[in-house]
């Protein structure tokens, strides 16, 4: 009985309050894509990226006892776009390489780093990377590419699965929305995204969709026949099981790769940006719209 009223107060409250709440992820939303216009403008790209997509150098040594912020802040000065990380042991945490890159050249940034380390880099304690910038780039607007076509072509099968607009338009708006804002903390946090990070958002999209894809088959094509109210909180049931699934599975990867792989932790990071987004968009953007739309329709 105390259940009953507890569902029935939550109802109340969201019946209540659900077109209000459509607040927060609009603003957000609004100001992601202000941030990342004036980031655009200021940066020449809507991210920062690694050399894996402007050229560059990276460079692996094979050292224990370096400590890493001393060598970076030693060399920034010369190489602003400098980053340097560890390579550790999964088990014990201890230092077993680092790596520094940049888009100088290897004749530029090798000489420096032989410098500050004290020796001579050779093939037997170290390895050395050069990507052109014309390849790199080019890869960078296939990548690009890549990802807009995949939009684009969910967005086409998502109307051909609801086939009417408001609906499937929900749908492309909060996976939209989890790409824009997830670009926008990335920025935010100073992530200088990879290969790697371009296809963790290209995996996102499949990610954004799934759930909303649950919520509004659940609203339009059931044939329970049950209150608005109700079907949504069904698939709220069933929607979160899974991202919180996908997202407990990926938080204990990321734990487990962490100091091990950049590629990776890049990778998985930027999933559980997208999926905490995505919890936001799907239940208060998407159903809040749906049930909007369902109560003008008179959709039962």
């Amino acid at each position: 009985m105390e259940q009953l009223h507890q569902s029935s107060r939550l109802e109340n409250i969201y019946q209540k309050y659900y077109k209000i709440a459509l607040i927060i992820p609009i603003a957000l939303i609004l100001a992601s894509i202000v941030y990342l216009t004036l980031f655009t403008a200021k940066n020449g790209d809507i991210i920062y990226k690694d050399v894996s997509l402007t050229g560059g150098t990276t460079i692996t040594v094979f050292d224990t006892q370096i400590k890493i912020e001393d060598l970076k802040s030693s060399l920034i000065s010369e190489f602003p776009d400098l980053n340097v990380r560890s390579i550790t042991d999964i088990t014990t945490g201890e230092q077993k390489a680092f790596y520094i890159e940049s888009k100088e050249s290897v004749d530029k940034l090798k000489p420096a780093l032989e410098k500050e380390i004290g020796y001579a880099l050779t093939e037997e304690n170290s390895s050395v990377e050069f990507s052109g910038q014309s390849l790199s780039e080019g890869f960078y607007k296939q990548l690009r590419i890549a990802v807009i076509l995949a939009f684009v072509l969910m967005a086409i099968v998502v109307f051909i699965i609801f086939r009417t607009p408001v609906p499937s338009g929900a749908v492309i708006f909060s996976a939209f929305a989890d790409i824009i804002l997830t670009i926008a903390v990335i920025d935010l946090i100073g992530f200088r995204l990879s290969t790697a990070g371009i296809i963790a958002l290209l995996m996102l999209i499949g990610y954004s969709v799934d759930t909303d894809i649950l919520l509004t088959t659940r609203l339009l094509k059931s044939s329970e026949n049950l209150p608005v109210n109700k079907k949504i909180f069904g698939a709220f049931k069933t929607g979160m099981t899974m991202t919180l699934a996908a997202i407990v599975a990926i938080g204990a990867a990321l734990i487990i790769v962490h100091g091990l792989s950049d590629v990776l932790s890049q990778m998985f990071i930027i999933i559980l940006i997208g999926l905490g987004f995505d919890i936001m968009n799907t239940w208060i953007t998407n159903a809040s719209i749906l049930k909007w739309y369902m109560e003008v329709k008179k959709i039962q």
